[in-house]
Parts: C-alpha cells; sequence; structure tokens
C-alpha cells in the first residue's frame, strides 16, 4: 500500500485528531510537538502532520514529517501534497517558506529564510536585525541529505540537488544542480 492510499486510509482519523489538536492554545501545540518529535512509528507521524496541518500556513495531503525536523514560525509554512521531510531537518520559515507537491527533502537538511546583518556596528553581528527572504522550492523536487537552502533561494520544478549543496540563489528547472554554491551540473532527461 502506498503512503497516499494509507493516507487515504486514515483520513477520518487524521482530520479528527486535527480538529482536536485545533483547538489546543499554541503553547500546549509547541510543547506537543516537542513532546512527540522524536516518535518513530505510525503515532508519532501521524501527530507531527496534524500539528502541522493546524498551525501552517496550509498543509497538502500525504505530508510526512519525520523524527527530530525542527520547524520555526509553522504559520509561514506552506507545503503542498507528497511531500517528505526526513529526521534531522531544521526549517526556519521566519521569513516564509513555500514548498510544493511532491517534493521529498532528505535527512539532515536545513532550508533558512532569514540571514544575519551586520548594519550597526555598534552591536554584535548576531544582535543586529534580521533580514527576511523567502523561499521557494516548486513541485517535483528531490533534496539530497546534508542540502543548505539559504534565505532568498528559488528552485524551480523537476530539480534534483546534490547531497551537500549550499543552495542561494535560483535553481532553473530539469537539471541536477550540486557543489558549494549549487550550480548547474547537468540536464535530466
Amino acid at each position: 500500500m502506498s503512503g497516499k492510499e494509507k493516507f487515504n486510509k486514515y483520513i477520518y482519523i487524521i482530520n479528527t485528531t486535527s480538529l482536536l489538536i485545533n483547538l489546543l492554545p499554541n503553547i500546549l501545540i509547541n510543547r506537543l510537538w516537542d513532546f512527540i518529535n522524536n516518535w518513530n512509528g505510525k503515532l508519532g507521524i501521524v501527530l507531527r502532520y496534524c500539528i502541522l496541518k493546524t498551525n501552517s500556513k496550509s498543509c497538502g495531503e500525504n505530508v510526512f514529517i519525520g523524527k527530530n525536523v525542527y520547524i520555526n514560525c509553522f504559520e509561514n509554512l506552506s507545503i503542498g501534497n507528497n511531500v517528505s521531510i526526513h529526521a534531522n531537518s531544521y526549517i526556519d520559515a521566519s521569513g516564509n517558506i513555500y514548498i510544493g507537491d511532491n517534493v521529498s527533502i532528505a535527512h539532515s537538511t536545513s532550508i533558512l529564510s532569514s540571514d544575519h546583518t551586520w548594519d550597526d556596528k555598534s552591536l554584535p553581528i548576531k544582535y543586529n536585525k534580521l533580514s527576511l527572504k523567502p523561499v521557494t522550492i516548486k513541485s517535483d523536487v528531490w533534496v539530497g541529505c546534508g542540502v543548505r537552502i539559504l534565505a532568498g533561494s528559488f528552485i524551480n520544478k523537476r530539480v534534483v540537488i546534490a547531497a551537500g549543496a549550499v543552495v542561494n540563489k535560483t535553481i532553473e528547472s530539469n537539471i541536477l544542480a550540486g557543489g558549494i554554491p549549487a550550480k548547474k551540473i547537468k540536464l535530466l532527461e
């Protein structure tokens, strides 16, 4: 049975659980996420999805969030259908993140939508204002393990980002990109 078939089989339970979670105050929802974030198995997967569905800007169907995924600013995160974000990934949506349909994000990936500035020389850099820049990942994208996607990046549709790459700009459609910074390696045929 495919992930989508399993999702559809349990849609009533998922929707009911999401409605119940939505009744909780945000502080309890955040504590619940922290509590279940390292759970293996179906219960952890379902609860993480339900929390994401009730707290994000938008969340499609059949979304898998692996264990130990840290998400900052749920309310600025939009996720399409058939998306997987695997274990130990870090998502900072403070500047808005959009993830399209049929996207797979491998383990230990970071997606950042903010940068530190250093304009105020009277303050240490870490205390300067943040610069918020949205990140867009279009549909049919595979992000390899350990990739870093930096603020302001735009990944077009049907792209593979090689493991360990650092994305800091626009990546064109239908390519394999890799390296630091990520650049076109070859066309996908």
